[in-house]
């Protein structure tokens, strides 16, 4: 087999290949076995028809165009390696001639991954948030807490901002009742925004027995979008009271005895979240800067599927489970078609961008993923999927999406790497040193590169598919000899 590669692009290349006929020989064995295995000739057994016949019964090119289909990602592969090209996607392969007897020659379209040239990247400097938790962000999250220890009494008065009110609710469409527009005795908190557009000014002032008519564009059930007049009767108004910030309150709420010690671990539990948040934002404006500095080519056929999978993946599963459609999306962003498609790509342009840049430096550095650290991200991800370790660890075996997550946690070892030379200063002016921090700072950065590049598997995730697919079958692929 002869092969030569001409490059059309810096991130698309064509194989030219010319196979001697005798190569084809374990193809056309194979050929001639499966035809025998599905047809039936008078005569002959099952399975033993001559060569001879299934040429003249069936005739020659089709047992040619059997065994160029199976011998087709062979000889690619071989091209590929031979080529020493790290190919992405399937190829576009088209058999440019099939002289039986003498030759096969066909040439492979395919993107491949461009060459990257590591930046400098010693040079970065970024400005994150500093870690500054005040004592009203005590009080808040102090409040908060609070909230939830809150109890309600009825109460004979009217209705006001944060009572809850028991209400019993009809909706009408053009003077009729909606089948799934009658509800009963629901609690609802005025000023919550939970209910219906409207239903806070309608309610606030009346008293049990209250009754209130108002006008709301329905979010949901079999009416959704469209304006329906709604009776809302209040049954009961009860108050909310919260418990006394002291001791007691601390102990019923927490594991501490008093309340200081209560808004000593506030403080500290908000001051990690702020440095995770802080970490969080040097590693994305380290990764902006090194995306700045490097020069990465994308390949158009990549970009497009990339674009796809990222619509698809948002329209039939995202907006899906929230009862969304994409214009219905736009609308509430406040985006056009337009402005959301160049979006898109953008963010598809950068998530690519991403992966190329940190795969190169995985191999520069010669960075390796260990066991615990695969097993970490494992955990972690299967927390934000919802599922239990061993259900995430089986589907993700059974997917063969293994060298994806180790992909995931080599990129984050090696925006690690640039984060730890980059010079990260805080609002304040103070120096932030990463490491001081109680965080995992490969396992975020992981993270950070996962929602960077979306982490669906393109081409990008199947390098090492190198399987060609059937050739389209050409009109001369016929016996010429």
């Amino acid at each position: 087999m002869k092969s030569a590669v001409e490059t059309l692009n810096p991130t698309r290349v064509r194989l030219t290949v010319e196979v001697p006929f005798e190569e084809l020989k374990d193809s056309l064995d194979a050929a001639y076995k499966k035809i025998n295995e599905q047809v039936t000739v008078k005569g002959f057994r099952k399975g033993k028809i001559p060569a001879r016949v299934i040429d003249q019964r069936f005739g020659r090119g089709a047992v040619l165009e059997e065994a160029v289909n199976d011998a087709l990602p062979k000889f690619y592969t071989e091209a590929v390696n031979e080529g020493e090209l790290n190919v992405l996607g399937q190829p576009e392969v088209d058999i440019k001639e099939l002289k039986d007897g003498e030759l096969l020659s066909f040439t492979a379209e395919v993107d491949i991954r461009p060459v990257i040239e590591i930046p400098d990247y010693s040079g970065i400097e970024v400005t994150v948030d500093a870690v500054d938790v005040s004592d009203e962000d005590v009080d808040k999250s102090v409040d908060e807490l609070r909230e939830r220890f809150a109890s309600t009494n009825p109460v004979e008065r009217a209705a006001a901002d944060g009572d809850v009110v028991t209400i019993d609710l009809e909706a009408k469409v053009d003077g009729e009742v909606l089948e799934d527009g009658v509800a009963s005795a629901v609690q609802y908190t005025i000023g919550s925004g939970e209910l219906l557009d409207g239903i806070d000014e309608a309610v606030t002032g009346l008293e049990a027995g209250g009754e209130a008519t108002f006008t709301s564009q329905l979010k949901g059930g079999t009416a959704e979008g469209k304006d329906a007049e709604v009776s809302v009767k209040v049954t009961q108004v009860a108050a909310r009271e919260l418990p006394d910030l002291d001791d007691e309150f601390a102990q019923m709420a927490s594991e501490f005895d008093t309340l200081e010690e209560l808004k000593a671990d506030s403080r500290k539990r908000l001051s990690s979240m702020k440095q995770y948040d802080q970490a969080t934002q040097a590693q994305e404006r380290v990764l902006d800067e090194l995306l700045k500095l490097a020069e990465v080519p994308i390949p158009e056929k990549l970009l497009e599927d990339e674009i796809k999978t990222r619509k698809h993946n948002l329209e039939h599963h995202q907006l899906g489970q929230m009862g969304l459609d994409l214009p219905k999306y736009l609308e509430i962003q406040g985006k056009t078609e337009e402005e959301f498609d160049e979006e898109t790509k953008e963010q598809a342009v950068k998530g690519i961008k991403t992966q190329f840049i940190l795969d190169e430096l995985v191999n520069k550095e010669k960075l390796n993923v260990n066991q615990e650290e695969l097993t970490e991200h494992l955990m972690r991800r299967a927390q934000s999927s919802g599922m239990s370790p061993d259900q995430f660890a089986q589907a993700v075996v059974e997917g063969g999406q293994v060298p994806m997550l180790v992909g995931e946690v080599a990129r984050g070892k090696a925006l690690a790497v640039v984060v730890e030379s980059a010079k990260v200063t805080d609002t304040n002016g103070e120096v932030v040193d990463l490491e001081d921090e109680e965080t995992d700072e490969t396992d975020e950065s992981a993270e950070t590169v996962e929602a960077s590049s979306d982490e669906t598997e393109t081409a990008t995730e199947a390098d090492a598919k190198t399987d060609a697919p059937a050739a389209d079958k050409p009109a001369d692929a016929k016996n010429e000899g």
